[in-house]
């Protein structure tokens, strides 16, 4: 993992079509802004994590399942 220090207002580029921005920081919490393509999936971490334990959930299913459905 790479660990960066950014001040508010600074930001990152990942590849040449991510850009990442601090956009505020106050009482302990952190405002950042993504900018990428709209074909990229940004999710919070919580979110990513439910939804592929749905994918894992339906890759385990049964076709017979998925027809009553």
């Amino acid at each position: 993992m790479l660990v960066l220090t950014r001040k508010s207002g600074e930001g990152l580029w990942i590849g040449d079509d991510i850009r990442i921005q601090v956009l505020e920081v106050r009482d302990g919490q952190v405002r950042i802004g993504v900018k990428a393509p709209e074909e990229k999936g940004i999710y919070r971490d919580e979110l990513y994590e439910r939804i592929r334990k749905l994918n894992l959930k339906a890759s385990r299913s049964k076709s017979e399942d998925i027809e009553s459905l």
